[in-house]
Parts: structure tokens; C-alpha cells; sequence
């Protein structure tokens, strides 16, 4: 009878196939950085956001807003098209009135990321900076995560409001 193999033998072993290079097939992780502008149209005929909740009262506490919003290459109304978002958006704080919780896909439409999209949660405060959660992916971003950094770089108009921000997006994806 041959003798069995001492454990520690049996925990190297183990050691070092737990520690062995990933196969090469594994796909390997990138990070994109892309800049864009948000568009954002809040009444009038050409709005792409809107409020289908509002709460009764002078409050706007518990709104909620739904958009189908516009990203281009650059702040000009004329910038090229790249996408389009649709987000969610619930005034969720009782002490800013600014303050929302913010979920949105951003759903490119031309150039390299076609029919790609990444999703994003966080706050938002109308005029601060703000960084976001990015959550998720498709298409050339599946399984994507990181963050993006916006701010609003023109607001114009008081009925018919019309802002843009300027978009960094950091993503990692595979």
C-alpha cells in the first residue's frame, strides 16, 4: 500500500491553485472616460422632463419626474446627437428643495458606444457638482461600475427652463 501524501503537502497544494494565474480567456477589465452634455427641457412643447407626481401643498417634498432627456458632444443645441437618458427622479430630501435621488440610464445612439448604455444613481443639487454612482451596464459596457462627475455649466429661461450639464463618466467595464 503506497503511503497517502502528509497534509501539509495537501495545503501547499491547495495554496497554489488557489493563488494560479486566471486563464487568459478571462476578459480583461477597461476604463473609458467619456465627455458629454446633458440637455435638459423642463416645460413647453419641447420638454423632456416632466413632473407626474406633485404633491399637495406648497411642498415639493415626494415629486416625482420622469425624463427622456438629450446627450450630445457639445453645450450648442446644434451639437451632434449621441443619446438619449431615461431617468427617474424623486425629490427625496425634506430639508433642500433641490436635493433628488436621482436613477437614470444613458443609452448612446451613435458613434463607437452604439446601443450601449450605463446606469447611474445618486444626488442631485441643481448648481453644485455633483458625482454619481454608476451601477451597471450594456452592450460594450456590461458589467460596468465606476462614477461621473457633472455640473451645470447654463440654465436659461424660468417657465420654460432649459439647463446643461457637462458630463465626465469614468466607467469600467470588461
Amino acid at each position: 500500500m503506497a503511503p497517502s501524501p502528509s497534509l501539509p503537502l495537501l495545503l501547499l497544494l491547495f495554496l497554489f491553485a488557489a493563488v494560479a494565474p486566471a486563464s487568459s480567456d478571462e476578459p480583461k477589465e477597461k476604463m473609458t472616460h467619456l465627455h458629454f452634455y446633458f440637455h435638459v427641457y423642463y416645460g413647453g412643447p419641447n420638454a423632456t422632463t416632466v413632473t407626474v407626481v406633485s404633491p399637495p401643498g406648497s411642498s415639493t417634498f415626494g415629486s416625482i419626474a420622469v425624463g427622456n432627456n438629450i446627450l450630445k458632444e457639445g453645450p450648442e443645441s446644434s451639437s451632434m446627437l449621441i443619446g438619449r437618458t431615461y431617468d427617474l427622479t424623486v425629490q427625496a430630501s425634506i430639508e433642500s428643495p433641490s436635493a433628488y435621488l436621482y436613477m437614470l440610464n444613458f443609452v448612446f445612439t451613435s458613434g463607437e458606444y452604439n446601443g450601449s448604455s450605463i446606469s447611474i444613481v445618486g444626488k442631485e443639487v441643481v448648481g453644485e457638482t455633483m458625482e454619481r454612482t454608476i451601477v451597471g451596464g450594456t452592450g460594450k459596457f456590461r458589467m460596468a461600475w465606476g462614477y461621473t462627475i457633472s455640473r451645470l455649466i447654463s440654465s436659461t429661461g424660468t417657465t420654460e427652463l432649459f439647463l446643461v450639464y457637462e458630463h465626465d463618466s469614468y466607467i469600467y467595464h470588461h
